[in-house]
């Protein structure tokens, strides 16, 4: 096991445990002006940094997932049809996109591709079930991530490849997957159709509801999901913002829950004795990138087969969220540091199971997506149980 690297079960740290003015939608100027001159500082920090590690970096930059192929496809039909699952509200001109996935899939041998778009009653499972029937070759999911969700949630255990076409605020899974999102959707659906079958973790998410009459599903996700800060964060985030500023938007509703209260938890990972936790917010995940290119859990890898779980606390206002966004910000180029006395932290655990308890309703993020209120939660990794389409 790699240094630095939280073992099954056991606990890292990362780091030490733990205005008057007019308002705008509940947050004073002051709050505003000091979140905006420490997001600058940052920025400023971590832009230097990124050019000096691009200045003394290699040539050449690895992949995300090894170049390994799927070690079983199970009854998958090679010279099938793709079939899309669109979300329509995503798509602003979906003739074209539909004219220009006949055309790519018949420079690739393939047949007349589905297409199949998502409803509000049915976001993606059963439009994926469908094109499994139909004997598709690759079913590619065209939207947010709760679209992506949804497809994978069906096609996890069959062997299918799953492709990717990121329509949505975070995608999450895509950029985790590094896929070729700046060079548009001809790049991003080439790769669908032609690119590389790799085998990655599938998490799931059962939910205890505080209403005995509330059903207690279990939810897939590929990337992350979180009770506490971050799901504030999703539930507070405006979608016409989300609309013109993308994953930024997030952000801007994280500014009016920085003075929010702790939330004390009960954490247990696998067979390991409870931990009790005052903290931000709880985070557990199949991989670590969030957007911007930020590094919440750097030893998470998407196929190997453990789910790493991440405490996050602030203590002493502004200044302990400096010290803990300014941690998160420098894994992501790879500075690690603990020091005592910070008021900022980062506590990393490392298991296949994980069950946590509290005492009132708190809301449940899914890879960005609020799937209700809980109490309680058991969270459990299916490792390699999805294969999806890369370069």
């Amino acid at each position: 096991m790699a240094a630095g690297t939280a073992r099954p079960g056991e606990c890292r740290r990362g780091g030490a445990a733990g205005g008057r003015g007019g308002t705008v939608t509940g947050v004073t100027w002051e709050q505003v002006v000091s979140v905006a001159a420490l997001l600058l500082a940052v920025v400023a920090v971590v832009v230097g940094l990124l050019v000096y590690k691009r200045l003394t970096a290699g040539p050449s930059r690895s992949p995300v997932l090894p170049p390994r192929e799927v070690r079983d496809q199970g009854d998958r039909p090679p010279s099938g049809p793709a079939a899309i699952v669109v979300n329509p509200t995503k798509l602003a001109k979906p003739d074209a996109l539909r004219d220009l996935l006949r055309e790519l899939s018949a420079e690739a041998g393939l047949p007349e591709p589905l297409w199949l778009e998502t409803t509000i009653a049915d976001p993606g499972q059963g439009q994926a079930r469908h094109a499994l029937e139909a004997g598709a070759s690759v079913v590619i999911a065209a939207g947010g991530d709760g679209t992506v969700r949804a497809v994978a949630s069906t096609l996890a255990g069959t062997g299918r490849p799953m492709g990717l076409l990121p329509l949505g605020t975070g995608n999450l899974l895509a950029r985790n997957l590094d896929l070729p999102m700046e060079r548009g959707t001809r790049a991003l659906l080439q790769t669908a159709l032609t690119g590389t079958d790799h085998p990655i973790d599938l998490g799931w998410i059962r939910a205890e509801r505080a209403e005995p009459d509330e059903p207690d599903e279990e939810h897939a996700f590929l990337v992350a999901g979180g009770v506490g800060f971050d799901a504030a964060m999703v539930a507070g985030a405006d979608e016409q913002l989300k609309a013109r500023m993308g994953w930024l938007a997030y952000f801007v509703a994280g500014v009016r829950h920085l003075h929010g209260r702790r939330l004390r938890l009960a954490l247990q990972v696998d067979d390991q004795p409870p931990v009790q936790l005052k903290l931000r917010s709880l985070v557990f995940a199949n991989c670590g990138r969030l957007p911007g290119g930020m590094v919440l859990l750097p030893d998470a890898e998407i196929d190997d087969g453990w789910l790493d779980v991440a405490a996050l606390d602030a203590r002493g206002g502004l200044l302990g969220w400096a010290s803990l966004f300014g941690k998160v910000v420098m894994q992501g180029v790879g500075v690690r540091r603990d020091l005592p006395g910070q008021p900022g932290s980062i506590e990393f655990w490392r298991g296949r199971e994980l069950t946590v308890h509290w005492d009132e309703p708190e809301p449940i993020q899914v890879d960005g997506d609020l799937i209700g209120r809980a109490v309680a939660l058991q969270v459990r990794v299916e490792p390699g149980s999805l294969v999806v389409r890369t370069r």
